[in-house]
């Protein structure tokens, strides 16, 4: 199985705050990918630094075999220069992010919305084709491909977010708490299209997400955090039966 995303060793500080310690894990190519963790443990860290939101400490993270993030003084024993992409660059890639709380531009309609996810896109037919496939894939967005995105419901949000991310036509989709505030049923509809978006269009899926058993059952793999760190990976189904995860992420 080909690793897609490898996280090296990386860790993240805001002041003296140490956000992410020593942190190593990976995606393997075609995969659904979990971490859980309680809120504040770093998960959201973890996203922005890959996207190159967040400089590294130390460590580095590559994609597809090529370094897209290593920290300043990484890599200087062996005359190294330091090598930090800006998110766009990283984003030309191969990688998406759909942000914590969804962050939609709430005053353009559904369809701009969609058209600033394809901001790296330069083929105006594909553009219109991926909008075509969003439209078919989330109905309620044809629908309403008019309305500004402010007057839709918070799943219709999500649902929408998610159609931005996937417009760059993306190998790699991160997705931060998509089910943050939704109701049980339009959570249910989300992780079923994100299973779709896995197994019909061939995107591997980093799942970062606070609903530890929705996220286990979705995924392959996982990897649970505390306090900036992983303190546990296995198989998901593995870690769903672990006594440790049971009590502190499953209420049981």
């Amino acid at each position: 199985m080909k690793e897609l995303l490898t996280i090296d060793d990386i860790s993240v500080s805001y002041g003296n705050i140490k956000a992410l310690k020593q942190v190593s894990m990976h995606v393997n190519e075609g995969d659904v990918v979990c971490l859980i963790g309680a809120n504040g443990s770093g998960k959201s860290t973890l996203l922005k630094s890959i996207m190159g939101q967040e400089p590294l400490d130390s460590g580095s993270i590559t994609f597809d075999g090529e370094e897209i993030c290593r920290a300043k003084n990484a890599g200087a024993k062996q005359g190294k220069r330091s090598k930090i992409l800006t998110t766009d660059l990283i984003a030309a890639k191969g990688i998406s992010l759909v942000p914590e709380g969804r962050r939609v531009f709430a005053d353009m309609t559904v369809e701009e919305n969609l058209d600033m996810g394809a901001f790296l896109v330069r083929d105006d037919a594909l553009i219109a084709e991926r909008k075509e496939s969003m439209y078919d894939f989330f109905p309620i967005l044809g629908a309403r491909r008019r309305q500004k995105t402010r007057s839709l419901s918070g799943g219709e949000q999500q649902m929408m977010a998610i159609a931005r991310a996937l417009m760059s036509g993306p190998r790699l989709i991160l997705l931060d708490e998509p089910g943050l505030g939704l109701a049980p049923l339009v959570i249910a509809d989300i992780f079923e299209k994100i299973a779709l978006i896995n197994q019909q269009d061939k995107v591997t899926v980093f799942l970062v997400e606070q609903n530890a058993r929705m996220a286990l059952r979705a995924s392959s793999e996982g990897y649970v955090m505390e306090n900036g760190r992983i303190v546990l990976s296995d198989a998901s189904s593995t870690l769903l039966e672990n006594e440790r995860v049971r009590e502190a992420y499953l209420g049981e």
